[in-house]
């Protein structure tokens, strides 16, 4: 059998599975010595064996040897650089279990890789340069796997031979590596003296080595204890990703089961709703089923007529999850661009995708002596402790809990109830992956109150004879925003309507008082805004707001804090040699004698809009005419009233 076929036979029981990740600093050798394993477990078939032996001629690196570590590098760019890029996955076996072996890459660039690889291990192999011991990423892999719940962890610090096979050298390393491992709070660490290209230590014992005499990797690997059924014992956590509705008379819920059991005629609850009703059928891919187990797909169908849908969790009624819109959470950052106090992201959690604001940023974790250090962002790679506040309650799980079973005291991860991932809202992108630790207080203590005159009422009535939106004006300083929006206000006012302006220099003068120009205090001055901005839109006003806004994560923010066709994003369109050769307040010439830090368009970005409902190019218009086309705009979108 090839080791990346998919395996023909049934899925192994978790007590003859283990699962595994391979990491460390690059050129550590993983992928040599997770080769060498395949190798010298003969799971290789002749085909590949065959690819092996030409590739090894071609771009290998043990000269006329077999490079085993081409079993593993699949990507041209790998094969050419002699590094791991994705994460590779490998199944084998030995005399007494079966593996699932993750190769991943070492490089900085590509923690997000490992982390990855690492969110379904049980078990990582760290590896170790014999000649340079431990270094940062070393260490970084080491936090992470602890942080993503990974208990047992095995330390081959490997080309022994570089180091003439030397004792001292490995026991030096040896200490220092468990002295860290201490310090994490690691609880079952093996380390291991190997050769990975020749082989020694790994399957079979060394000769070059003698006075080790501990086990060789493989014999770690296969006396690695394994918890006999751990998702079944945990309660039921069912997250639904789709409504089934093939036709009138049936409604199911359809998901993994990622921890527990569930059977017809249980009790359960679906939260957030926290409501509860009885599981009337279990379905399973051929049909009904008396017992849906974890890692099962099934659709279940409940007594009761529910408002269910995507993102809902249905759990064991005597054994909720909790439901809180405020926590605190570990976050591994994996992005060029920094976390930003304050920015809002997209948040995944299970089936449910929410919108969470990372407000305030706890601290971040320094690497090499795991102190905690205060910060206000994190950047590419770094690991800290934040704030979330997401838009609307989540059901979620603590990543990690100590619990009992059996009279005893277990430690329970709950990787898909409690991690998630953080998406940019605009690129899409994953940037970042986290661990709820647990539910702030006053997410328990904090309410909506409910009131007898809404927005929807004020709607209603229509007391202002006009609508209510927001159009925001955004661009570099000097372009003219405060000009045109004091103009429109005018012409507005003059009309009858309601309106607020909102100018960037006259809200730092109070409610943005303490704020400066970082990128991070750029965020949480438009956040502020956004949210003052909506509740006057909520008041039945229309809000003028004039602002730099240079991110267009933030642009976003706001106009998702509104609703449909409430918020009107205006760019005021001036090129940079423009509006600095107008510089009427002089910032332009400070910033370019360097005495104005973190200026836009000199030492700070602006995101142009991509898709602003209006453009006003100021080289080709004046603020009066500007004025009249926004007029024009509000006057098209029915807001205005009748003239």
């Amino acid at each position: 059998m090839a080791a990346d076929d998919p395996d023909p036979e049934p899925a192994p029981g978790p007590t003859d599975l283990l699962r595994f990740i391979t990491c460390g600093s690059v050129d550590d050798g993983k992928s040599t010595l997770l080769g060498r394993l395949l190798w010298e477990s003969q799971q290789v078939a002749d085909d590949h064996l065959r690819t092996l032996v030409v590739d090894s001629a071609r771009v290998g690196t043990r000269g006329a040897q077999v490079d085993c570590a081409l079993l593993l590098d699949g990507l041209a760019a790998e094969r050419e650089q002699g590094i791991t890029i994705d994460v590779a996955y490998r199944h084998f076996r030995s005399a007494s279990r079966r593996f699932i072996a993750a190769d991943t890459p070492g490089h900085e660039q590509y923690t997000r890789n490992m982390v990855t690889g690492a969110s379904t291990a049980e078990l990582a192999v760290v590896l170790v340069d014999a000649r340079k011991g431990m270094l940062v990423q070393t260490r970084r892999h080491l936090v992470l796997v602890l942080l993503l719940g990974i208990r047992q962890v095995v330390v081959a610090v490997n080309k022994m031979d570089l180091v003439q096979h030397a004792q001292t050298r490995f026991d030096a390393i040896e200490v220092e590596v468990r002295a860290f491992g201490h310090r994490l709070g690691m609880r079952t660490m093996t380390v291991i003296p190997v050769v990975a290209v020749d082989g020694e230590n790994v399957v079979a014992p060394g000769r070059s080595m003698p006075w080790y005499r501990g086990p060789t990797v493989l014999q770690a690997l296969d006396g690695a204890p394994l918890d006999t059924n751990p998702l079944q014992d945990a309660p039921l956590r069912l997250p639904v990703q789709a409504v089934v509705r093939p036709h009138a008379d049936f409604r199911g819920y359809a998901g993994l089961i990622v921890s527990g059991t569930v059977r017809p005629g249980e009790r359960v609850r679906v939260l957030p709703s926290n409501l509860q009703t009885t599981v009337s059928r279990v379905i399973g891919p051929d049909g009904d089923i008396a017992l849906g187990v974890a890692q099962q797909s099934v659709t279940v169908t409940v007594a009761d007529e529910l408002d269910i849908s995507r993102g809902d969790l249905i759990v064991a009624a005597d054994a909720p999850a909790e439901v809180a819109d405020r926590f605190q959470a570990t976050i591994v950052w994996m992005h060029e661009a920094p976390l930003l106090r304050g920015r809002s992201y997209l948040m995944k959690i299970g089936t449910r995708t929410v919108t969470a604001t990372v407000s305030p940023l706890r601290h971040r974790l320094d690497i090499d002596t795991l102190e905690h250090i205060a910060a206000e962002r994190l950047e590419l790679n770094q690991i800290g402790v934040a704030e979330l506040t997401t838009d609307r309650q989540i059901a979620f799980d603590p990543y990690c809990v100590n619990a009992r079973a059996d009279g005893h005291d277990i430690e329970r991860i709950n990787r898909d109830t409690g991690g998630f991932i953080l998406i940019d809202r605009i690129t899409l992108d994953t940037v970042g992956a986290g661990m709820l630790d647990f539910a702030l207080h006053r997410s328990a203590n904090l309410h909506w109150q409910a009131v007898a005159v809404d927005k929807a009422a004020r709607q209603r009535a229509n007391v202002n004879g006009h609508g209510s939106a927001v159009v925001w004006l955004t661009g570099l300083s000097g372009a003219g925003k405060s000009t045109i929006a004091d103009a429109l206000e005018r012409r507005l006012h003059a009309r009858g309507v309601r309106t607020y302006l909102l100018d960037g220099d006259n809200l730092r003068h109070g409610l943005n008082k303490d704020l400066g120009f970082t990128a991070q205090d750029r965020v949480e001055n438009i956040r502020r805004v956004a949210e003052v901005a909506r509740l006057m839109v909520d008041a039945g006003l229309i809000v003028l707001c004039a602002f730099i806004s240079p991110f267009r994560a933030e642009r976003r923010m706001a106009r998702d804090l509104l609703g449909a066709g409430e918020f009107i994003e205006v760019h005021v369109d001036t090129p940079l040699a423009v509006a600095e050769a107008r510089d009427v307040k002089g910032l332009y010439a400070k910033a370019r004698r360097g005495e104005l830090r973190n200026f836009t368009g000199i030492d700070s970005p602006y995101e142009r809009p991509e898709q602003a409902e209006v453009v006003l190019d100021t080289t080709a218009i004046d603020a009066d005419q500007a004025a009249e086309l926004l007029m024009q705009r509000l006057q098209s979108l029915q807001l205005l009233g009748p003239l």
